[in-house]
């Protein structure tokens, strides 16, 4: 029962934090828009964000073995408050994606430590049922979080504080819990240029699963507004997008565990050409196709992180998962730190078409890459089974993995 309820101040903290960084990077951009910031400040906006992810993604354990789970996530969750509360003492662009920055150490650190937790408290016999409800809570607080777009003004100071006040209540359920703090784990190294060597193939497509998501969730409320959406339907734009992303995961995990993982990237990666190709022809053919093709485009792109991950541990061994996840989301945010603001400038030189032009283009080299990669070694028969991986911590292998 007391592991019923620890599991219970978990999720809360999920959800609340969920809710309140992931309604700030969309807001961040409406909100920039209508204070006049220029394309590549609201793309430097989002690319501050992965910055700062990937700083805590690294950190994080290291602060957690220095003072403990509960302080660790209070500390997180504090930077992510004052990330978000900042955006109203002041309108300067450069501020703001300062305070991003420490929205993204936040993200990080909390996640962290919340999978680390998780790590020490699922048992094998629950860990399917466990890891089931926590990518559903994650994965519906997401969902939320978007569509919480939809009621928020931008560039005002209400909305803001109601988005510090959702991050403050994600300190609650685990500040207070009576449950000892578990043993702290031992932190994955990174290693970037072996997980490179286990399987090219897999590193670039995190890098472009990391620019199109990146792009798509800092840049898509531009082309949004750009195409003729009202502020309330950027929300429901976005969430169009990520509700795509949820339902693809079991029949894209179907395909993944019965063909070569390889030609499933090129199936996707061909199917997000066309799916951005879609976009741009129908982009001036109202607001249902517009959710239609964000629907689509979420479908479509969002399990490629997944995929990518079951196919470079088809060659690693147990001992390696670890450290090759770590890299995984090392080049994930690589791709996403520095999509945000080219795909900005790409989007104020040549217009809002231009953002599934640039995405399109990634998706062409990782098509490319996928058929060379084919030519030079077979797959490896033995596969491993294809989960879900969200893109959280450097931790998150060893949750999603028996132990």
């Amino acid at each position: 029962m007391r592991i019923i309820v620890s599991f219970a101040a978990l999720m809360l903290s999920v959800i609340f934090l969920q809710l309140s960084t992931g309604g700030l990077g969309p807001l961040d951009a409406l909100s920039g828009v209508k204070m006049g910031f220029n394309s590549s400040e609201i793309g430097l906006l989002g690319s501050a964000h992965f910055l700062g992810f990937f700083i805590g993604c690294w950190w994080a354990p290291r602060l957690m073995g220095a003072i403990g789970h509960s302080r660790g996530f209070a500390t997180f969750t504090a930077l992510g408050l004052v990330g978000i509360i900042g955006h109203t003492l002041s309108h300067d662009a450069t501020i703001w994606i300062t305070l991003r920055v420490f929205s993204g150490l936040s993200v990080a650190g909390c996640y962290s430590i919340i999978e680390a937790w998780l790590q020490a408290k699922i048992e094998n016999q629950n860990r399917g049922k466990s890891l089931g409800a926590y990518r559903l809570v994650d994965m519906g607080a997401s969902l939320c979080g978007q569509l919480l777009i939809s009621i928020l003004e931008p560039a005002h100071y209400i909305s803001y504080n109601i988005l510090a006040l959702i991050c403050t209540a994600a300190l609650l359920p685990l500040t207070l819990t009576r449950l000892k703090q578990p043993e702290l784990p031992l932190t994955p190294k990174l290693r970037p240029i072996a997980a490179y060597k286990l399987s090219p193939l897999a590193i670039i497509a995190a890098i472009v699963a990391g620019l199109t998501g990146a792009s798509f969730r800092m840049i898509g409320p531009i082309y949004g507004l750009q195409v003729g959406l009202e502020i309330n339907q950027i929300a429901l734009f976005l969430a169009a997008f990520v509700l795509g992303g949820a339902l693809a995961q079991y029949p894209v995990g179907r395909l993944a565990d019965a063909f070569d993982r390889r030609w499933v990237l090129i199936f996707l990666s061909s199917a997000a050409i066309c799916s951005s190709v879609l976009t741009i022809i129908i982009s001036n053919q109202g607001t249902t196709a517009v959710f239609f093709a964000a629907f689509a485009f979420g479908f479509i792109t969002f399990p490629i992180y997944s995929v990518a991950s079951a196919h470079a541990n088809d060659f690693a061994t147990p001992n390696q998962s670890a450290e090759l996840s770590a890299a995984l989301i090392f080049f994930f945010a690589t791709g996403a730190i520095g999509s945000p603001v080219l795909s900005a400038i790409l989007v104020e030189i040549y217009g809002a078409n231009a953002l599934f032009v640039f995405i399109a283009s990634a998706h062409v080299i990782l098509v490319i890459i996928s058929l060379t990669r084919m030519s030079v070694r077979p797959t490896n028969e033995v596969k491993t089974s294809y989960r879900y991986t969200p893109r959280t911590s450097f931790g998150i292998a060893k949750l999603i993995r028996k132990k």
